[in-house]
Formats: C-alpha cells, structure tokens, sequence
C-alpha cells in the first residue's frame, strides 16, 4: 500500500513523524482527506480532529487550528496544538468545558473574555470528542 511522510509540529516540538496511508484534517473549508499522490497545496487548519491511518491502525489527534503544506509524498502540518487521543483525559476534559460553558452562561463578561472562553470551550469540546472516537476505535 502507498505512503507518504507527514511529520505534526507544534511549537512545543514534533508531535508526530512517520509513514502513513491517509490522512482527514480540519481544514477551514471542510474536512480535507489527503493521500499519497495528492495534488500539492497548502491549507489554513481550524481546530478539529485530525485523524490518520498507518499500518491499518488509525489514530486521532485533537488540533488547535495551523497550516498543513501538502506535497505529493509529505504533508507537513504545524500546529498550534497537536494532542494524540491517548494523551487526553477524557473526564477531565469534560469537566473543564462545563465550567467554561457555566463561566460564559452568568454573563459577568466584556465581548473580548467572551469570545477567548468560546475558543477555550471549543478546544476542550475537540478534545473530548477525539478522546471518544479513538476510544470507540
């Protein structure tokens, strides 16, 4: 079956660098699937799952939003954040965005706190949701 590289790196450091067979990122326009051979490009990421397969094992990851250059046999994304699945607490998770959905609900906040606590939410959201799916494989 046909590879190509991808290498995942934050600012913190390499998240991910190996052969895969395909790859869905969170792209601003929807959700992008990538193979080997892909037409060259480079995309905006917004926060969402990121998923991909390699050896037949599927893996997600929970991304903050970055760039992905795509070349024909390497993707490279840099993210703002890249957590793998396994990584994530679940529970924990969901605790913390039910205090920021409480936190947004008193509205005690200027427009700007407000719009940085619904971006917080929706991060904690994505990693809850990439914590399910990879556990429900």
């Amino acid at each position: 079956m046909k590879t190509f590289h991808l290498d995942i790196v934050t600012p913190d450091g390499p998240t991910f660098s190996g052969e895969v067979n395909s790859l869905v990122l969170p792209a601003w326009e929807g959700l992008l699937g990538v193979l080997p051979g892909h037409e060259p490009m480079v995309v905006v990421m917004k926060p969402g799952p990121l998923k991909y397969e390699a050896d037949g094992k599927v893996e997600w990851l929970a991304i903050s939003g970055g760039f992905a250059e795509i070349k024909t046999d390497k993707v490279v994304l840099l993210a703002e954040t890249a957590e793998m699945a396994e990584a994530i607490d679940a529970a924990r998770a969901r605790a913390k965005a039910g205090e920021k959905q409480q936190a947004l609900s008193t509205g005690n906040m200027n427009a700007e706190d407000v719009a940085k606590m619904e971006v917080s939410l929706l991060k904690e959201l994505i990693r809850v949701k990439v914590a399910e799916r990879a556990r429900k494989g």
